[in-house]
């Protein structure tokens, strides 16, 4: 498997961009992986999180929004990030075609494919699952970026921190009670936006990465077993 094959593909007024696609050979799932606003698809965490996921069966299509394949600082406009989404999303079916597909992402990556399934731009995808929702700016909670979730028709992992100040759980925890079946929200305690934990958890970095893809796997392969 190595680092993953490197591809590109093309997003439509956007140039472009690049993909690692890493297929372990018990592939199950296919993940179609967006990062967040400061970082690329090469960032160690995406990187580690990828490896985890190909351990528990999960291959992995980690994709660059424009503005980062040009290395510009300001995110996409949700129009052009969202027509990434959707074109990474026909780009990874290609690339690994038969496996059944999971889109999201971390934060902004998150968000932005979020927004993509609730404009119905993205095809054949059985739920999404989201690394660290960002419901709101740092320690400024608020709902608003939360509003469009009502208007996604797959189902929906939110993977959050007790200490994510970009997400404060009282407000969470409703909205995903909102959603009903099609919201699951699996908490870490101590994790941050980042995942990090504190040392009093009693985890390693290593035994988050663990509970992440595995939390992904086995909520996948319910999804499965409910259609």
């Amino acid at each position: 498997m190595g680092d993953g094959e490197r591809l590109r593909f093309a997003v439509e007024g956007a140039g472009e961009v690049s993909a690692i696609l890493m297929r372990p050979a018990d592939a199950r799932w296919l993940r179609v992986l967006a990062h967040g606003a400061g970082a690329g698809m090469t960032h160690l965490s995406l990187e580690k999180l990828a490896r985890e996921l190909a351990s528990v069966g999960v291959a992995t299509f980690r994709y660059q929004f424009p503005y980062m394949e040009q290395r510009r600082r300001v995110p996409d406009a949700p129009s052009v990030a969202t027509a990434t989404v959707a074109s990474a999303v026909r780009a990874a079916a290609k690339a690994a075609g038969g496996l059944p597909l999971l889109a999201g992402g971390k934060s902004f990556g998150a968000r932005m494919s979020s927004q993509a399934a609730s404009l119905h731009i993205v095809d054949d995808v059985k739920g999404l699952v989201f690394f660290g929702f960002p419901l709101h700016p740092p320690n400024k909670p608020g709902i608003k970026r939360a509003e469009h979730l009502a208007k996604v028709r797959i189902p929906m992992l939110f993977l959050q921190g007790t200490r994510d100040t970009l997400a404060d759980l009282k407000l969470l925890r409703p909205i995903c009670a909102d959603l009903g079946p099609l919201a699951t929200l699996h908490v870490i305690e101590t994790a941050d936006h980042s995942f990090h934990v504190l040392r009093s958890s009693g985890k390693t970095e290593a035994d988050v990465m663990g509970e992440l893809a595995k939390t992904t796997v086995s909520w996948a392969e319910n999804l499965q077993t409910e259609a």
